[in-house]
């Protein structure tokens, strides 16, 4: 072979892999990951699906529904399936800030303070029934859910890059609970629950645990590598002009909904189209149609929406308000 042909081909193969080589590669590590929650998560295809979506947009997720339908577990598979750091954090109404972010302990042999870092310096953050910690405590997660790293004694301090939370809460029981303020609900990417799942389903997961629980048998299938390139190959799916003007359009048009108070926000335009673009890379696709983003509206934008007195009393919910601006806005052609 010539100089110059040995040369060209010693450049492709140390050429980076092309736009569809990377997009294959994350498809098949949505494959697997979604293949392992499933062993464990009967008949919960769609929560499974948009909470790898939030995985690959690196925003996080509330999961909200009563209890026993599988939210705790939910959360622990993901972190079982990818092998990464997990922390757990219980709360309850006596937690503090300190027990999440950390604390600087005197070292008398020293005499010197040094930092212990909290369960917030992981890489996947439980967060178990979050509404039940004081406001105080809640508000210790929004900089490190926002900007992935706190502040602690004056100092500030980075988060891992995978950084995600998953957190839960019980829409039901309302004793001993905090309504999380809007500025915590907005940090989260999606808000969705699990329901109650079909009777076959159902009598598959009595059959599942007749030799234990499943999760005791997961087995890891992604690395932090994985996500990290799943979430690049996210954000390589493209985004047309109109596709942008129209979640622009979904977003802004429940600003002007009667009884809406508060209205969604832009970090909510840019976690749709992202939420959207993961959700298209899952369906084989290296572009993003309005199908995507409509299959999400409800969860992204909801939970930030704020209603007044008179509207909730008339039983108009947040997710009414975010159908009617789905009816309201036509998709591009």
């Amino acid at each position: 072979m010539p100089a110059s042909a040995a040369d060209a081909s010693a450049r492709r193969a140390d050429a980076p892999p092309s736009t569809a080589d990377a997009l294959d590669a994350a498809r098949e590590i949505h494959r697997r990951l979604r293949d392992n929650l499933a062993r464990v998560l009967r008949g919960q295809d769609q929560a499974i699906r948009w909470l790898l979506a939030a995985v690959a947009a690196g925003g996080h997720v509330l999961l909200e529904d009563v209890p026993g339908t599988g939210k705790t577990t939910l959360a622990k598979a993901l972190a079982r399936s990818i092998h990464a750091t997990f922390k757990r954090v219980q709360f309850t109404p006596d937690l503090m800030p300190s027990d999440i972010l950390g604390v600087s302990v005197y070292d008398p042999s020293e005499h010197a303070f040094h930092f212990r870092p909290g369960p917030v310096f992981t890489q996947i953050l439980l967060a178990d029934e979050i509404n039940r910690a004081s406001p105080r405590t809640q508000a210790a997660l929004l900089e490190a859910m926002g900007e992935a790293q706190v502040s602690v004694d004056g100092e500030l301090r980075p988060l891992d890059e995978l950084f995600f939370v998953m957190a839960t809460q019980n829409p039901i029981e309302l004793h001993g609970t905090y309504p999380l303020p809007e500025a915590q609900m907005d940090r989260f990417a999606l808000r969705f629950g699990l329901g109650y799942i079909g009777a076959d389903a159902e009598a598959a997961l009595l059959d599942d645990q007749r030799r234990g629980h499943p999760l005791a048998r997961l087995q890891p299938c992604a690395s932090v590598a994985d996500i990290l390139a799943l979430r690049r190959a996210a954000q390589q799916v493209r985004v047309a002009e109109p596709l942008r003007r129209y979640i622009v359009a979904l977003v802004g048009a429940t600003r002007a909904q009667e009884g809406v108070v508060l209205g969604a926000s832009p970090r909510a335009s840019l976690m749709l189209m992202q939420i959207g673009q993961a959700l298209a890379l899952f369906d084989g696709l290296d572009f993003l149609p309005p199908e995507q983003v409509r299959e999400v509206v409800v969860p992204v934008i909801a939970h930030r929406l704020g209603l007044d007195p008179a509207t909730r009393y008339a039983g108009r919910r947040a997710a009414d308000v975010v159908r009617d601006c789905l009816v309201a806005v036509p998709p591009p052609d």
